[in-house]
């Protein structure tokens, strides 16, 4: 058994009923453990993908990132504000937080407008244009992008491997300029709460990715580079790309997440780094 395969046997000894995991490298799919074909629903983790559709229609010019997010409630934020969580809109309902750009606030109705925005740009009902400009390109046969663009995703291992894989070695899906912005952060320096992580100072993020930056406690490894993005999901789902380890890891469950996870994520991260 490879020590990849080995790192992931620690999946056996979580508080899940069901649990799936992949290591992915540029190459795809490297150690796998548990039912990667499962669907499992993805809580926030729908948000990165919702982002990177969001990213396809930028490129598209269905709209622009410098676009306004919403000028009536948080005038002066823009689309970029929306995907990094700085437009100051508040975790929930349509209400001003904060200014834009002074503080990192985890936004669920952020990303939710994000979706109209597109849905009015495209002409399409947003889970159409996801349908469009990421399941059908990237061939993620099992994904569900209906709801919610913030949490109601469903997913399997198998197809987020696949996303992870495209961000490792991109195959011209989305520009390399883009996919770097997305992985840069942006408006850097601004505090915030990471949920289920406490305060952060700075609590960095790109275009719908989380970067792990210096933080501290935090959901990945202690190994891990502080260029790693990813995002995780209260549904118990994680996923990570290591830029300079060049690996990614895909983790779904079906148990919430909580202080089981806080523990177990970094130590299978690390496990997953020494393999």
């Amino acid at each position: 058994m490879s020590g990849l395969q080995a790192a992931l046997t620690a999946l056996d000894d979580w508080p899940a009923a069901r649990a799936a995991a992949a290591v992915v490298t540029a190459e795809g799919i490297a150690a796998a453990h548990g039912p990667i074909d499962e669907v499992f629903p993805l809580a926030s983790v729908t948000k990165p993908l919702a982002v990177l559709s969001a990213l396809v229609a930028v490129e598209e010019g269905a709209i622009d990132l410098e676009d306004p997010a919403d000028p009536e409630v948080v005038p002066g934020a823009s689309v970029r504000h929306l995907m990094s969580h700085a437009s100051g809109l508040a975790p929930e309902g349509r209400l001003r937080s904060f200014p834009p750009a002074t503080r990192r606030v985890y936004s669920n109705i952020g990303i939710e407008r994000l979706g109209e925005l597109v849905a009015h740009g495209s002409g399409l009902d947003f889970s159409a244009y996801v349908a469009e400009a990421l399941l059908e390109p990237l061939g993620l046969g099992a994904t569900q992008m209906s709801g919610s663009p913030a949490r109601d995703g469903r997913s399997s291992v198998r197809d987020l491997a696949r996303v992870a894989q495209e961000l490792l070695a991109p195959t011209g899906w989305l520009h390399p300029t883009t996919l770097a912005d997305a992985t840069t952060v942006q408006y850097p320096g601004l505090r915030g709460v990471l949920p289920g992580f406490g305060g952060q100072d700075p609590n960095d993020w790109g275009l719908g990715f989380e970067i792990r930056s210096h933080k501290h406690p935090h959901w990945t490894g202690t190994t891990n580079s502080p260029a790693t993005y990813g995002h995780f999901g209260q549904s118990g789902t994680m996923f990570w790309i290591d830029p300079v380890a060049r690996l990614g890891l895909v983790v779904l469950t079906d148990q919430a997440f909580g202080a089981w996870a806080a523990q177990a994520w970094p130590r299978l991260s690390d496990a997953v780094l020494a393999g």
